[in-house]
């Protein structure tokens, strides 16, 4: 993952706790998670615009 060990993820993890408190990790995890799937839904829709895919997106299974 990005070129790093698991000493020096330990330490980013240990910095990033430092800066925001234990009660902002699980917000900033959540907003990032959203935001993947955002992203994710995003990619899948200009896929399927490029494709010319016109199913319906009812037709379409929610990502998780």
């Amino acid at each position: 993952m990005f070129g790093l060990g698991g000493g020096e993820l330990g330490i980013v993890l240990l910095v990033v706790l430092l800066l925001f408190g234990p009660s902002q990790l699980p917000k900033m995890a959540r907003a990032v998670g959203e935001a993947l799937r955002e992203f994710k839904r995003a990619q899948r829709e200009l896929r399927d615009e490029i494709r010319g895919d016109e199913t319906k997106p009812s037709d379409r299974k929610p990502v998780e």
